[in-house]
Protein backbone atom coordinates (compact mmCIF):
# COMPACT_ATOMS: atom_id res chain seq x y z
CA UNK A 1 0.00 0.00 0.00
CA UNK A 2 1.26 3.25 -1.26
CA UNK A 3 1.80 6.14 1.63
CA UNK A 4 1.79 9.47 0.70
CA UNK A 5 4.23 11.94 2.66
CA UNK A 6 1.19 13.75 3.84
CA UNK A 7 0.40 10.53 5.20
CA UNK A 8 3.42 9.68 7.11
CA UNK A 9 3.33 13.28 8.89
CA UNK A 10 -0.42 13.14 10.15
CA UNK A 11 0.09 9.64 11.55
CA UNK A 12 3.87 9.49 12.41
CA UNK A 13 5.48 12.40 12.78
CA UNK A 14 2.63 14.60 14.44
CA UNK A 15 1.99 11.69 16.86
CA UNK A 16 5.14 11.00 18.35
CA UNK A 17 5.85 14.84 18.03
CA UNK A 18 2.72 15.14 20.02
CA UNK A 19 3.39 12.28 22.59
CA UNK A 20 6.86 13.65 22.98
CA UNK A 21 6.34 16.79 23.93
CA UNK A 22 3.55 15.95 26.27
CA UNK A 23 6.09 13.50 28.40
CA UNK A 24 8.69 16.15 28.37
CA UNK A 25 6.53 18.71 28.81
CA UNK A 26 4.78 17.23 31.69
CA UNK A 27 8.39 16.51 33.36
CA UNK A 28 9.60 20.16 32.58
CA UNK A 29 6.34 21.24 34.00
CA UNK A 30 7.10 19.29 37.38
CA UNK A 31 10.80 19.62 37.83
CA UNK A 32 10.15 24.00 37.51
CA UNK A 33 6.41 24.73 37.96
CA UNK A 34 5.38 22.69 40.94
CA UNK A 35 3.53 25.24 42.76
CA UNK A 36 1.82 25.91 39.61
CA UNK A 37 0.72 22.35 39.53
CA UNK A 38 -2.63 22.87 40.52
CA UNK A 39 -6.83 23.01 39.23
CA UNK A 40 -6.71 27.12 40.08
CA UNK A 41 -9.21 25.91 41.49
CA UNK A 42 -12.66 28.80 41.59
CA UNK A 43 -15.17 27.89 44.12
CA UNK A 44 -14.89 30.40 46.33
CA UNK A 45 -16.15 32.90 43.78
CA UNK A 46 -19.03 30.42 42.33
CA UNK A 47 -20.36 26.97 43.47
CA UNK A 48 -23.61 26.22 42.49
CA UNK A 49 -23.15 25.87 38.89
CA UNK A 50 -19.61 24.20 39.66
CA UNK A 51 -21.13 21.76 42.22
CA UNK A 52 -23.23 20.63 39.00
CA UNK A 53 -20.87 20.79 36.16
CA UNK A 54 -18.04 19.36 37.92
CA UNK A 55 -19.52 15.95 38.51
CA UNK A 56 -21.14 15.98 35.40
CA UNK A 57 -17.63 16.45 33.20
CA UNK A 58 -15.31 14.62 35.44
CA UNK A 59 -17.21 11.53 35.59
CA UNK A 60 -18.26 11.32 31.46
CA UNK A 61 -14.30 12.22 31.17
CA UNK A 62 -14.01 8.84 33.11
CA UNK A 63 -16.49 6.99 31.00
CA UNK A 64 -15.12 8.08 27.88
CA UNK A 65 -11.64 7.63 28.44
CA UNK A 66 -12.37 3.95 30.01
CA UNK A 67 -14.63 3.40 26.16
CA UNK A 68 -11.06 4.73 24.30
CA UNK A 69 -9.24 2.31 26.36
CA UNK A 70 -11.50 -0.64 25.21
CA UNK A 71 -11.93 0.44 21.90
CA UNK A 72 -8.11 1.18 21.28
CA UNK A 73 -5.97 -0.87 23.42
CA UNK A 74 -7.40 -3.78 23.59
CA UNK A 75 -7.26 -5.89 20.35
CA UNK A 76 -10.89 -7.50 18.62
CA UNK A 77 -9.69 -10.80 18.82
CA UNK A 78 -9.64 -10.56 22.41
CA UNK A 79 -13.24 -9.33 22.69
CA UNK A 80 -14.47 -12.13 19.91
CA UNK A 81 -11.78 -14.64 21.93
CA UNK A 82 -13.95 -13.60 25.65
CA UNK A 83 -17.25 -14.11 23.75
CA UNK A 84 -18.55 -10.64 23.35
CA UNK A 85 -20.21 -10.69 20.10
CA UNK A 86 -20.19 -7.90 17.74
CA UNK A 87 -23.71 -6.66 18.21
CA UNK A 88 -22.79 -6.50 21.91
CA UNK A 89 -19.80 -4.75 21.64
CA UNK A 90 -21.61 -2.09 19.00
CA UNK A 91 -24.05 -1.73 22.07
CA UNK A 92 -21.72 -1.33 25.07
CA UNK A 93 -19.18 1.16 22.74
CA UNK A 94 -21.88 3.06 20.85
CA UNK A 95 -24.46 3.99 24.05
CA UNK A 96 -22.28 3.98 26.90
CA UNK A 97 -20.03 6.12 25.31
CA UNK A 98 -23.11 8.31 23.84
CA UNK A 99 -24.11 8.15 27.76
CA UNK A 100 -21.09 9.27 28.37
CA UNK A 101 -20.21 12.00 26.04
CA UNK A 102 -23.75 13.64 27.23
CA UNK A 103 -22.41 14.00 30.43
CA UNK A 104 -19.00 15.45 29.18
CA UNK A 105 -20.26 17.95 26.98
CA UNK A 106 -23.14 18.84 29.13
CA UNK A 107 -20.57 19.53 32.32
CA UNK A 108 -18.22 21.58 29.69
CA UNK A 109 -20.48 23.52 28.17
CA UNK A 110 -21.89 24.13 31.94
CA UNK A 111 -18.14 25.39 33.09
CA UNK A 112 -17.96 27.30 30.06
CA UNK A 113 -20.89 29.36 31.01
CA UNK A 114 -20.33 29.51 34.53
CA UNK A 115 -16.26 30.91 34.01
CA UNK A 116 -18.02 33.57 30.82
CA UNK A 117 -20.61 34.46 33.02
CA UNK A 118 -19.02 34.88 36.45
CA UNK A 119 -17.12 38.16 37.03
CA UNK A 120 -14.53 36.81 39.96
CA UNK A 121 -14.51 33.53 37.62
CA UNK A 122 -13.96 35.02 34.23
CA UNK A 123 -11.31 37.90 35.15
CA UNK A 124 -9.17 34.43 37.14
CA UNK A 125 -8.68 33.39 33.32
CA UNK A 126 -5.71 33.09 32.12
CA UNK A 127 -4.93 32.27 28.00
CA UNK A 128 -3.51 29.48 28.25
CA UNK A 129 -7.29 28.56 30.44
CA UNK A 130 -8.99 29.96 27.19
CA UNK A 131 -6.83 27.80 24.71
CA UNK A 132 -7.40 24.95 27.15
CA UNK A 133 -11.53 25.31 26.71
CA UNK A 134 -11.08 25.57 23.34
CA UNK A 135 -9.07 22.41 22.27
CA UNK A 136 -11.08 20.21 24.96
CA UNK A 137 -14.43 21.33 23.35
CA UNK A 138 -13.01 20.68 19.52
CA UNK A 139 -11.47 17.21 20.90
CA UNK A 140 -14.96 16.38 22.66
CA UNK A 141 -17.74 18.10 20.29
CA UNK A 142 -15.32 15.99 17.12
CA UNK A 143 -15.30 12.94 18.67
CA UNK A 144 -19.29 13.31 19.37
CA UNK A 145 -20.22 14.45 16.17
CA UNK A 146 -18.10 10.98 14.87
CA UNK A 147 -19.80 8.66 17.09
CA UNK A 148 -23.65 10.26 16.46
CA UNK A 149 -23.44 10.49 12.67
CA UNK A 150 -21.07 7.31 11.81
CA UNK A 151 -21.93 5.47 14.34
CA UNK A 152 -25.63 5.55 15.26
CA UNK A 153 -27.15 7.24 12.07
CA UNK A 154 -25.11 5.74 9.55
CA UNK A 155 -27.37 2.41 10.93
CA UNK A 156 -25.82 -1.30 11.75
CA UNK A 157 -22.32 -1.68 13.17
CA UNK A 158 -21.43 1.70 11.46
CA UNK A 159 -17.31 2.40 11.11
CA UNK A 160 -15.15 -0.74 12.23
CA UNK A 161 -12.26 1.39 14.12
CA UNK A 162 -10.94 -1.75 15.82
CA UNK A 163 -9.86 -2.56 12.21
CA UNK A 164 -7.94 0.23 11.32
CA UNK A 165 -7.81 3.08 13.99
CA UNK A 166 -7.15 0.71 16.95
CA UNK A 167 -4.11 -1.21 15.44
CA UNK A 168 -2.72 2.00 14.33
CA UNK A 169 -2.71 3.72 17.58
CA UNK A 170 -1.46 0.34 19.04
CA UNK A 171 1.70 -0.09 16.21
CA UNK A 172 3.10 3.67 17.99
CA UNK A 173 3.67 2.14 21.03
CA UNK A 174 5.06 -0.78 19.57
CA UNK A 175 7.53 1.50 17.51
CA UNK A 176 6.28 -0.27 14.44
CA UNK A 177 4.19 2.57 12.96
CA UNK A 178 1.53 1.63 10.20
CA UNK A 179 0.03 5.03 8.98
CA UNK A 180 -1.51 3.09 5.89
CA UNK A 181 -3.90 1.66 8.49
CA UNK A 182 -5.39 5.45 8.37
CA UNK A 183 -6.23 5.29 4.76
CA UNK A 184 -9.84 5.64 4.07
CA UNK A 185 -10.34 6.85 7.61
CA UNK A 186 -13.67 8.36 7.77
CA UNK A 187 -13.07 12.56 8.31
CA UNK A 188 -14.92 12.65 11.23
CA UNK A 189 -12.69 9.69 12.68
CA UNK A 190 -9.47 11.43 11.15
CA UNK A 191 -10.48 15.28 12.41
CA UNK A 192 -11.36 13.99 16.59
CA UNK A 193 -8.01 11.87 16.23
CA UNK A 194 -6.06 14.81 15.30
CA UNK A 195 -7.71 17.40 17.32
CA UNK A 196 -6.98 14.91 20.47
CA UNK A 197 -3.10 14.22 19.99
CA UNK A 198 -2.54 18.33 19.61
CA UNK A 199 -4.94 18.59 23.05
CA UNK A 200 -2.20 16.16 24.58
CA UNK A 201 0.39 18.29 23.05
CA UNK A 202 -0.78 21.97 25.01
CA UNK A 203 -1.46 19.64 28.40
CA UNK A 204 1.71 20.01 30.27
CA UNK A 205 0.89 23.62 30.07
CA UNK A 206 -2.36 23.83 31.46
CA UNK A 207 -4.09 22.98 34.22
CA UNK A 208 -4.66 19.95 32.87
CA UNK A 209 -1.84 18.49 34.79
CA UNK A 210 -4.21 18.18 38.32
CA UNK A 211 -4.73 14.74 36.54
CA UNK A 212 -1.81 13.24 37.24
CA UNK A 213 -1.87 14.45 41.28
CA UNK A 214 -3.89 12.12 43.49
CA UNK A 215 -3.90 11.96 47.30
CA UNK A 216 -1.86 8.72 47.29
CA UNK A 217 -0.22 9.70 50.66
CA UNK A 218 -3.25 11.66 52.36
CA UNK A 219 -3.83 8.55 54.62
CA UNK A 220 -0.13 8.58 55.53
CA UNK A 221 0.15 11.90 57.06
CA UNK A 222 0.46 12.46 60.73
CA UNK A 223 -2.72 13.85 62.54
CA UNK A 224 -2.44 17.61 63.15
CA UNK A 225 -2.56 18.47 67.30
CA UNK A 226 -4.91 21.35 68.10
CA UNK A 227 -3.89 23.21 71.27
CA UNK A 228 -6.74 24.68 73.66
CA UNK A 229 -5.95 27.87 74.33
CA UNK A 230 -7.64 27.68 77.83
CA UNK A 231 -5.61 24.69 78.59
CA UNK A 232 -2.33 26.45 77.61
CA UNK A 233 -2.74 29.83 78.93
CA UNK A 234 -4.36 28.31 82.57
CA UNK A 235 -7.84 29.99 82.14
CA UNK A 236 -11.25 29.66 81.45
CA UNK A 237 -13.82 27.19 83.74
CA UNK A 238 -14.33 24.11 81.58
CA UNK A 239 -13.20 20.79 82.32
CA UNK A 240 -11.19 18.82 80.12
CA UNK A 241 -13.00 15.93 78.63
CA UNK A 242 -11.72 12.12 79.94
CA UNK A 243 -10.03 10.74 76.84
CA UNK A 244 -6.93 12.87 75.23
CA UNK A 245 -4.71 14.47 77.70
CA UNK A 246 -4.89 17.73 76.63
CA UNK A 247 -1.36 19.16 75.55
CA UNK A 248 -0.04 22.48 77.13
CA UNK A 249 2.66 23.74 74.72
CA UNK A 250 5.21 26.54 75.81
CA UNK A 251 4.82 29.46 75.10
CA UNK A 252 8.19 31.27 73.68
CA UNK A 253 9.07 34.54 72.94
CA UNK A 254 10.55 35.30 69.44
Amino acid sequence: MDVSTTQIVLWVVVPYACLAIFVVGTLWRYRYDKFGWTTRSSELYEKRLLRLGSPLFHFGLLAVIAGHFVGLAIPKSWTDSAGVSEAAYHFLATWLGTLGAVMLVSGLVILIYRRRTTGPVFLATTRTDKLMYVMLAASILSGTWATVHIQILAGGYGYDYRQTISPWFRSLFLLQPEPGLMLGVPLAFAVHVTLALLLFAVWPFTRLVHAFSAPVTYPLRPYIVYRSRDAATGGGSRTPRRGWEPSTGRREKR
